[in-house]
């Protein structure tokens, strides 16, 4: 991300859709920091818990999910983010890539005040040792957020997570990724961005 981009990060009253010539004070961006990741985590709070109070057993997808009659919402449903490794974000400078071919992959964070995670973005790839190399939005915000907390004394706990019991095939791969985007309404992915007021970038949303 541009340099001039990440400035308009957070401004004073972006949290609240209305802009500002001059970044916000430490004081106040802090707080709209904390008011963001608690409206965030009152949305997805009940989700996590509802996971943990249901736990599955077993492989949560068939080798062929779609051709198994289930769909996308059902699937999405019993979604546990929280079931797979946490991996630093840094994993793709490592030799050999712990993961390979299609996934899902969640960016997460776990802020110390809140009781549950924050699930930040949500998305599918073909090639998971290769699709988090080079340029990728959600690497952009997370810079983003990582730079607005650290001005204002936060500290973020951010990791990636791999699922690769997916379907191989791209349709229905993506059909996943968008029923868990509804489901799960990640701030990081473009369809969710305006929901949660988090102009991140000064593309449009």
């Amino acid at each position: 991300m541009a340099s001039g981009r990440q400035q308009e990060l957070f401004r004073s009253g972006a949290l609240h859709g209305a802009s500002s010539p001059q970044p916000a004070s430490p004081p106040l961006l802090r707080e709209h920091l904390l008011n963001w990741q608690q409206h965030l985590a009152d949305f997805q709070g009940p989700l996590f818990e509802r996971n943990a109070s249901e736990l599955l057993q077993g492989s949560l997808f068939s080798a062929d999910p779609c051709g198994s009659g289930e769909d996308p919402q059902t699937l999405a449903a019993c979604f546990d983010p929280l079931a797979f490794e946490a991996q630093n974000l840094q994993f793709w400078r490592w030799p050999e890539s712990p993961q390979q071919g299609p996934a899902l992959y969640l960016v997460m964070d776990r802020p110390q005040q809140l009781r549950s995670p924050l699930l930040l973005y949500v998305g599918e790839t073909g090639q998971a040792d290769r699709r988090w190399k080079g340029e990728h939005d959600c690497k952009a915000y997370l810079a983003a957020y990582g730079e607005a907390m650290g001005r204002a004394g936060l500290e973020t706990r951010c990791s990636i997570r791999f699922c690769c019991d997916v379907p191989a095939r791209v349709r229905p791969r993506r059909a996943l990724e968008q029923a868990l985007i509804r489901r799960w309404q990640p701030p990081f992915n473009k369809e969710t961005r305006q929901r949660w007021g988090t102009p991140f970038t000064s593309d449009p949303v």
